[in-house]
């Protein structure tokens, strides 16, 4: 298992704060996510729910060419389910298909963050990254 380098510095920059810095972070992350494009929006109905999550999250992975492109939508109210969502759109998003299926699964625990976030919060990253992977393998077979 690996992490993409975008992956890397995400780490990097959590492991360089401390406390409530961490916390900022993530909501600078939250607010990063882009929105949706409108073939998305305009049909929900395409787009999975991670029930992992407790928040409302949704996406849908697309396979061109080897390479995934990534779409997630979470509630502005929620900003560290919304951060979780950022950070793996910008750690995956435009990789080749072998390197998100390659990616760790424990890439959550990576960031540093398990004494400031829920086990629960936690649970739904790493219930969205196992649906992403999930996707990217259904939709090469």
């Amino acid at each position: 298992m690996t992490i993409t380098a975008r992956a890397s510095e995400i780490a990097e920059d959590f492991a360089s704060l401390h406390g409530n810095e961490k916390l900022e972070l993530l909501i600078e992350i939250s607010e990063q996510l882009p929105a949706l494009p409108d073939r998305y929006q305009d049909h929900p109905e395409l787009l999975e729910r991670v029930e992992e999550c407790q928040s409302p999250v949704y996406l849908f992975v697309e396979v061109h060419n080897n390479i995934v492109s990534i779409f997630l939508t979470a509630p502005r109210e929620a900003p560290t389910t919304r951060a979780f969502a950022g950070i793996l759109h910008s750690a995956l998003n435009g990789e080749l298909v072998e390197t998100v299926l390659n990616f760790d699964d424990e890439y959550p625990s990576m960031l540093g963050i398990t004494e400031l976030v829920s086990p629960l919060r936690m649970r739904g990253m790493r219930g969205m990254l196992a649906r992403i992977k999930r996707q990217v393998s259904e939709k090469i077979n």
